[in-house]
């Protein structure tokens, strides 16, 4: 048996844990004996997760749950491995169930053809839907869910007390989760998700992937901020909903102008 090492009463990081660096941020929510997982990363971490669990002496009879935080691949391709061995129901937004009950390997980013990215997306049978608001009971353990779309538009966050495991909302450096048409992020929700946070009494956010950090409003507000620059910027493609130069463009196409400081020929 190996010592605990929670980052919180009832809260251990698997990576933090392991003391090495498994992969996305795996969170063990526990009361007791009774406890479950949010995320499970990579399906070839899954053996040494359970593993790890195992030797921390929680039975694995006693997994409540299985929780996807949202449907990519890096945070949900264990699944399936996972409920195998634990018997334990897979719980995800209503959004996330289509691409995780039939293996969508375009929308969990387990395939992008051009950067190379070829993965297995194994589909698992989703036994609850959890929606904001709800709660989630492990033994008197109590997670709220947030949906916090914009990432993508399954995106949950869970909070329990003054901590909020975060998901991909935003890490300790100010980025937030890539936003990419492919798998439904939308730049508007991602805002008002941030707003949300910025507004809360929180004091932690645990986030999907990097160390886990105090709440900032600083920094909260400053990627706010760079959010809402990106609405109309054509760098975001479909994801900004407005780029007021091509409005600019076609009027000066309609005026025949010319480039500013050129000459119009004679």
């Amino acid at each position: 048996m190996i010592k605990r090492r929670p980052v919180f009463p009832g809260v251990i990081e698997m990576n933090h844990q392991a003391g090495w660096r498994i992969g996305c941020n795996v969170y063990l929510v526990h009361d007791d004996r009774a406890w479950a997982l949010v995320d499970i990363g990579y399906e070839e971490s899954v053996d040494e997760i359970i593993e790890l669990i195992r030797q921390m002496d929680f039975p694995l009879s006693q997994c409540r749950a299985l929780i996807a935080t949202h449907a990519d691949v890096d945070h949900i391709q264990g699944l399936a491995k996972a409920k195998g061995i634990l018997k334990a129901p897979v719980l995800a937004h209503p959004k996330a169930v289509a691409a995780l009950e039939s293996g969508d390997r375009i929308k969990t980013f387990a395939e992008i053809a051009a950067q190379n990215v070829h993965l297995e997306m194994p589909p698992v049978k989703i036994d609850r839907e959890v929606v904001d608001g709800e709660t989630i009971e492990i033994g008197s353990q109590r997670l709220e869910v947030w949906h916090t779309p914009g990432h993508t538009d399954s995106q949950l966050a869970f909070r329990l007390g003054n901590l909020l495991l975060s998901g991909d909302n935003i890490y300790r450096d100010g980025s937030v989760g890539a936003i990419d048409a492919h798998h439904g992020s939308d730049i508007p929700s991602f805002i008002t998700s941030l707003q949300r946070i910025a507004a809360s009494d929180l004091e932690w956010l645990l986030p999907s992937h990097g160390p886990i950090f105090r709440k900032d409003d600083r920094l909260l507000n400053a990627t706010i901020s760079r959010l809402q620059g990106y609405l109309k910027l054509a760098d975001f493609g479909t994801c900004a909903p407005d780029w007021p130069l091509i409005e600019e463009w076609d009027r000066e196409l309609a005026e025949g102008r010319f480039p500013a400081g050129k000459a119009q020929p004679a």
